[in-house]
């Protein structure tokens, strides 16, 4: 009877592990994370830019999609167009005021299943002072080792933001108002 209750104990424990174990959760890498951005430049061609170094945390649970989190800061100083007059500007009272409203945030609220190994991910960003709420499709692209032992995940969103949206007037007419934004974020499972 004792090997019995034992053998159910440690069928019960497995199983409470496996529980507690099923979202993990990984910290942003930001040396192999990119925030990009692409603007229509005087009706011609696109420019594209990066918020270099992003930072925040993936929290997946592969048996309940539902119950992943995402949230992520760009600090808005780590613009880079390769081009320090540009770079300027963009940091400026015209575009991102970067002095007064330094990071770009967003915070998942909900979460679905897509198709394959896609999400739709509904959150609060916020950027230039103001929090709109925004619903992106999120691919996870994968989960590997390196180096050995360490455990990442990687994740991917395409998505449009408006900078009216957001109260950024920029330069009308000059720069398009819709922005194509890639956010291509690795972690580190902690």
């Amino acid at each position: 009877m004792k090997i019995l209750s034992l053998f159910c104990v440690l069928i019960i424990s497995a199983g409470l592990s496996h529980w507690a174990r099923a979202a993990d959760t990984y910290k942003v890498d930001p040396l192999h994370s990119f925030a990009l951005f692409r603007a229509h430049h005087a009706g011609a061609g696109m420019v594209w830019g990066r918020f270099n170094d992003p930072t925040g945390t993936l929290v997946l649970d592969d048996a309940d999609p539902s119950k992943d989190r995402f949230s992520g800061e760009i600090q808005v100083g780590n613009i880079d167009t390769h081009n320090a007059k540009r770079d300027s500007d963009l940091k400026s009272p015209d575009f991102f005021n970067a002095r007064q409203y330094p990071t770009i945030t967003f915070k998942s609220t909900s979460v679905k299943k897509g198709e394959g190994n896609m999400l739709e991910v509904t959150g609060s960003l916020m950027m230039h002072g103001i929090t709109k709420t925004v619903t992106v499709p999120i691919e996870l692209t994968g989960k590997g080792q390196f180096p050995r032992g360490m455990q990442r995940a990687g994740i991917e969103a395409t998505f449009q933001v408006k900078m009216s949206d957001f109260q950024i007037k920029g330069m009308p007419g000059v720069v398009g108002d819709e922005i194509k934004v890639i956010v291509a974020l690795e972690g580190v499972k902690q």
